[in-house]
């Protein structure tokens, strides 16, 4: 059998061509899509129940203003959350109060970067991906620390610190069941090793 290597050469020109690349590069964004609008449905619905279901528990009427049956209530709070003023302590560090919210947010969402959605579709392919996860997501009690100790209140502090406190609490068992498992693979592949080589 004979190839002819103009067609190969012809059949390669049209894979590699740069319409594909660009499609290829939105439609990977699909994926992604699908899950945020799915999360983000998903604790609409928690916050709505959560709402009935505490005021059924209380004997009160739950949210039913905003939206049939109250189902718009957390958008509407969401809304007013992003136009309320924004205030600044007049005594605090102005610059430790501003940004520890965001070094509180920002590795919340850089933690997303080694989660694989699919497969082959990971944000950022690190060998390391799961302690690197763990490290990003410590980072989270410093800026809440960062909060309460620039609005110069002791109160506000204490709050900063009850907040670390519990979001520590919370990460040191995660930790201890995440590194449990990543070891028990770790030696499970180096028994597999030994024994096959």
């Amino acid at each position: 059998m004979i190839i002819d290597t103009t067609e190969v050469q012809t059949i390669n020109s049209f894979s590699t061509s740069g319409f594909f690349k660009e499609v290829y590069g939105l439609i990977w964004i699909v994926p992604i899509l699908t899950l945020i609008l799915g999360i983000t449905i998903g604790v609409l619905v928690i916050v709505w129940l959560e709402r009935e279901i505490s005021a059924a528990i209380q004997q009160r009427i739950g949210p039913e203003y905003a939206g049939p049956l109250g189902i718009l209530q957390a958008i509407a709070d969401g809304i007013k959350l992003l136009l309320k003023e924004d205030l600044l302590p007049s005594r605090g560090d102005i610059g430790l109060f501003s940004v520890g919210p965001s070094i509180a947010v920002i590795s919340v969402l850089l933690s997303y970067l080694v989660i694989p959605f699919e497969y082959r579709l990971v944000l950022a392919d690190l060998g390391i991906g799961v302690f690197l996860w763990i490290a990003i997501s410590s980072i989270a009690p410093i800026g809440l620390l960062m909060s309460g100790y620039g609005s110069n209140n002791k109160y506000s502090f204490s709050g900063g610190l009850r907040a670390a406190a519990q979001s520590i609490s919370y990460e040191i068992p995660l930790t201890l069941c995440v590194l449990s498992i990543s070891l028990r693979v770790i030696r499970w592949n180096m028994n597999f090793y030994l024994f096959f080589f």
